[in-house]
């Protein structure tokens, strides 16, 4: 007699075909992500400031066979967003994944001279320029059959690090932002969450020395290491898989667990 081999299983854990829109894919998360979803088959734009990096992504990309649209954008700027966000609808024809990831870091303090540039980049760069992706896509997103935004944020939105206020309060509205947005279009079955990462070898740390993060990895995560920007990346996919459908307003942490130790 034959066995019955009939799957259990019904959803999709595929994205390819998908068109994915990875913001600051230069770098770091960003360029693990945009690796990541091309390894998986899915059609790219790579969106990013730094002109010479994002090229050198793109060419990675195609280097395999990879299907890659690089966009050089300023991300503070709603105007660029917009414009961007609309190139790549028209160049594709769809958006099905937004992954905003784009991020900085201006060390400051309160009363320091550079507070209110630091301020206003840091939340136009990583809460504004989320919001204003996320309204520019929303017409593509509605055509889709498996619409997933993710928002990059921090730890530091469960929490503050000296002279990093700027960063910080962007990483909480981020998280505010990635709540309010699924409670919207949860209707429409456009899902919206988000993805906290601890301490990742990318190049906002690259000044750290190494005794330094390892120190810091032994007193401070459970994991005892820092992770590595495809890790952070490995959690996006999982967020925007089309089987990840029941899954909105959710705050995943990629953290080696900091935020659960207390010694």
């Amino acid at each position: 007699m034959g066995v019955d081999v009939t799957r259990l299983s019904v959803l999709s854990r595929s994205i390819a075909g998908s068109v994915a829109v990875v913001t600051g894919a230069a770098s770091g998360m960003g360029r693990a992500t945009a690796h990541l979803f091309a390894d998986e088959g899915a059609r790219l734009a790579i969106v990013d400031i730094n002109e010479e990096g994002l090229h050198a992504v793109a060419d990675e990309i195609r280097s395999v066979g990879g299907d890659v649209l690089p966009l050089v954008v300023d991300l503070s700027s709603r105007v660029a967003v917009e414009k961007a966000v609309a190139e790549v609808a028209a160049h594709f024809g769809a958006i099905d994944i937004l992954v905003n990831n784009a991020g900085l870091v201006i060390p400051t303090e309160v009363d320091a001279d550079n507070f209110a540039e630091a301020w206003d980049i840091s939340l136009a760069v990583m809460t504004e320029a989320q919001a204003w992706a996320i309204r520019a896509a929303l017409p593509s997103l509605r055509r889709s059959d498996h619409p997933r935004i993710v928002n990059i944020a921090s730890t530091e939105a469960h929490g503050a690090t000296r002279y990093n206020s700027a960063y910080s309060v962007a990483k909480h509205a981020s998280i505010g932002l990635t709540r309010a947005m699924a409670v919207d279009l949860g209707k429409e079955g456009i899902t919206v969450n988000c993805v906290c990462p601890g301490p990742i070898r990318t190049g906002i740390t690259d000044g750290i020395q190494e005794d330094d993060k390892a120190t810091f990895a032994r007193r401070r995560t459970v994991l005892r290491r820092y992770g590595e920007p495809e890790e952070v990346a490995h959690a996006t996919l999982s967020l925007v898989l089309p089987a990840a459908s029941y899954i909105t307003g959710a705050t995943l942490l990629v953290d080696g667990g900091v935020t659960i130790r207390n010694a």
